[in-house]
Parts: structure tokens; C-alpha cells; sequence
């Protein structure tokens, strides 16, 4: 990846991969254990497909249950969280967020479908549109069948890959408002979470409840007080603002007859923005250094 050979990430696993696969070697995936032996065993079969007979049998259908709502709503709320996580963070990466709304094309239907297979690897190759994803899902069909072959990489093969992503991702942090207190912990607490619980969701959850408990009391000691009582650098904080648009989905507004209102109004607000993309998301691009222009009112016109 430091001299941009296309596909490093996946050169290193398969050349790692195939050295681990040997058995008369020290850093063998399949040592002469029992693990190892069974392990091997399914390897050597390459090619194989087992049909899904009793899944869907072991679903309770049942909505009468509580249980039932238990889950569906566990499971919508962590998958929200995860694709928010997921989707606005390789949005920024390849710079395709709308510098006024924050939004990025296509956002609703990737919401309602949420079968997108997005990676920061496709997008640092220069993969940016729904194409990456539909080579990406047909690897996916085409893995199914070659189960053996690809559940025997190692994770030490893998591992390397992740730091990679991570280390591609890491770069938005310089982006956090760390002057102010009640924006930097939240932030802190996020980066920490997600990584130790494994879990994206919880990450966020954890991030935005700490928001609350920081920032709520000295929100409300400064209402109560007529803004007498304020943090020192309170001025240092971000603002928390709505970005310009609609909280309803475009089809929504589409049948309501309000696109033309909504788009009248982005065209106001734009006018007063600067013109720029995501500082974070194009140092790949630029090599580290960020261009920025001003937009003038006939650009958004």
C-alpha cells in the first residue's frame, strides 16, 4: 500500500494464507491435533454447499409474544446504529457527503435495503459507487460454494488488514472539537467502546449517553441561572445544530409535494456556506494537502 499497488490488502492475505496452509511448518493452520486434523479435513473438500434445511423452522412468528418485540426492536436498533456507523463513515472517507446537509446521495435507500457491502479497502482502490458493492456481493455468492478454502485463512492473515483499516479510519479523530470537554469525552468514549465491546452499536450508544450526562446539566444550570453560570470555555464547545433539509426520506416528501420547498431551501442555506469537502476524507487523494474554495452564490445556483 505505500507505493499504491492495487489490491496490497489482499495480496498480504492470500500470501499469508498460503504459507500458513502447509502442515510440516512451524506456522501452520493445521497442526497434528484433533482440532488441526479436522480442520484440514475440511479444507481439502475445496468445494462444498450445505443447504439451509431447519433455520427458518426454529423462528417464533409469534407477535403476541413479548419476547418477540424484544428482539425485533433490539435487533433495529443496533442495526441503525451499525450501518449509521458504517455508512457515514466510508461516505466521509471518500468524500461524498454534501458539505451543507451532511448527507450523501442515496443515503435512504441504503437505510431501507441495508445490504450494502461497502470496505475501506474497495474505497481506498478508488471504488466509490454501487458497482463496488455489486462485485463485492457476487465474491460473496461466488464464497459460498468455496467455504473450505476461504474459512481456512488464518486470523493472523486478517488481523494485519484490520490494523490497516483502522489506522485509514483513525484520521477523522483530528477532526473532534478536543478544546471542549463535553465534546472530546464522547468522542473518547466512542473510539474506546466500539473496539473493546466489539460492537459498533454499543460504541455509539455509550457515546451519545455520556453527551447527554455531560452536556445536560450545564445546559440546564445555564437556563436556570439566565446564562449566569456557564463552563469557563464554554464558547469552545460545537454548536449542535440540524443540518439544513428534511427529516423525512425523499419519497415521503415526493408524495407530500414538499421537494420544491425543501430544495428552495438548500439553495438559501448554500449560499451562505463555504464550498468544501470533508478535510479528512481527501488526504488520500491530495497527498496531505487540502484545497478548500469559496463558493459564491451563483456557484449554487
Amino acid at each position: 500500500m505505500l507505493y499504491r499497488v492495487r489490491g496490497a490488502i489482499l495480496i498480504g492475505i492470500f500470501l499469508v494464507s498460503i504459507i500458513s496452509w502447509p502442515r510440516p511448518t512451524s506456522v501452520t493452520y493445521f497442526p497434528h491435533t484433533d482440532s488441526g486434523d479436522a480442520l484440514f479435513d475440511y479444507f481439502k473438500q475445496v468445494v462444498t454447499f450445505h443447504p439451509l434445511n431447519k433455520v427458518g423452522n426454529v423462528i417464533d412468528y409469534n407477535y403476541g409474544n413479548p419476547k418477540v418485540w424484544y428482539a425485533l426492536i433490539t435487533l433495529l436498533y443496533v442495526d441503525i446504529l451499525d450501518t449509521t456507523g458504517t455508512l457515514y463513515s466510508m461516505a466521509k472517507f471518500a468524500g461524498l457527503r454534501d458539505p451543507v446537509t451532511l448527507d450523501f446521495e442515496g443515503s435512504t435507500a441504503a437505510y431501507c435495503v441495508d445490504a450494502f457491502s461497502i470496505s475501506m479497502g474497495a474505497l481506498v482502490e478508488g471504488g466509490k459507487t454501487g458497482i463496488t458493492a455489486m462485485v463485492v456481493g457476487i465474491a460473496f455468492f461466488i464464497s459460498i460454494f468455496f467455504a473450505p478454502i476461504f474459512a481456512s485463512i488464518p486470523p493472523w492473515a486478517t488481523g494485519g488488514a484490520l490494523i490497516i483499516v483502522g489506522s485509514l479510519m483513525i484520521r477523522n479523530v483530528r477532526e473532534i472539537n478536543w478544546d471542549y470537554i463535553g465534546d472530546a469525552v464522547p468522542a473518547f468514549i466512542t473510539l474506546i467502546i466500539i473496539p473493546l465491546s466489539y460492537n459498533i452499536a454499543y460504541g455509539l450508544i455509550a457515546g451519545v449517553l455520556t453527551y447527554l450526562a455531560i452536556n445536560f446539566i450545564p445546559w440546564a444550570i445555564r437556563k436556570l441561572t439566565r446564562d449566569r453560570i456557564v463552563p469557563p470555555n464554554y464558547d469552545a464547545s460545537e454548536e449542535w445544530v440540524i443540518p439544513p433539509g428534511s427529516i423525512f426520506p425523499f419519497w415521503i416528501l415526493k408524495l407530500t409535494g414538499r421537494t420544491q420547498a425543501a430544495d428552495e431551501g438548500l439553495v438559501l442555506e448554500e449560499r451562505y456556506h463555504r464550498g468544501s469537502v470533508d478535510t479528512a476524507s481527501q488526504d488520500h487523494v491530495n497527498g496531505g494537502t487540502i484545497n478548500t474554495m469559496e463558493k459564491s452564490p451563483m456557484d449554487s445556483l
